[in-house]
């Protein structure tokens, strides 16, 4: 796949809960939860999106994933690396402030340009509230299907 995964952290741990006690996590509470999830993850999706504003294409490059796995529960923002290559650069993803790139493809001439993180402040900002509505939605569903107390 040609898109680079950035989760909302902890958002999964009721998921990773509900997987460790009961197996597989049911496809009917996948099916009702996926809308709650995005709707909790809109807020950091509209943020971002706000944030890159400065390109035209890293903001229409963004949506919101959901996820039922062990390895990655929640739900994530995806960011199409086929619609907006220099999304991870100006991101900083790799930890540095700055990235380097040739100039208009010129590969003789390369310029050092400064990062534009987009994903990380708007996650840090509504973060939280996204955690707290995805665990809130899980642990609601898996009740009202019979799981749980």
């Amino acid at each position: 796949m040609s898109d680079e995964v950035v989760p909302l952290e902890r958002t999964g741990n009721a998921i990773r809960r509900m997987i460790r006690q009961h197996g597989r996590f049911p496809a009917d509470l996948r099916k009702s939860l996926r809308p709650r999830m995005k709707a909790a993850g809109q807020p950091v999706l509209a943020d971002a999106r706000r944030r890159a504003g400065w390109s035209t294409r890293i903001p229409r490059a963004l949506r919101l994933a959901t996820s039922f796995t062990k390895k990655q529960a929640g739900v994530s923002i995806v960011v199409s690396k086929a619609k907006a290559p220099h999304a991870r650069p100006h991101e900083g993803i790799t930890g540095n402030r700055t990235f380097r790139h040739p100039v208009h493809g010129n590969r003789n001439v390369w310029v050092e340009q400064s990062t534009r993180p987009f994903l990380v402040p708007a996650a840090d900002m509504h973060g939280r509230r996204v955690v707290e509505a995805v665990n809130q939605a899980v642990d609601e569903a898996a009740r009202a299907a019979g799981y749980g107390k």
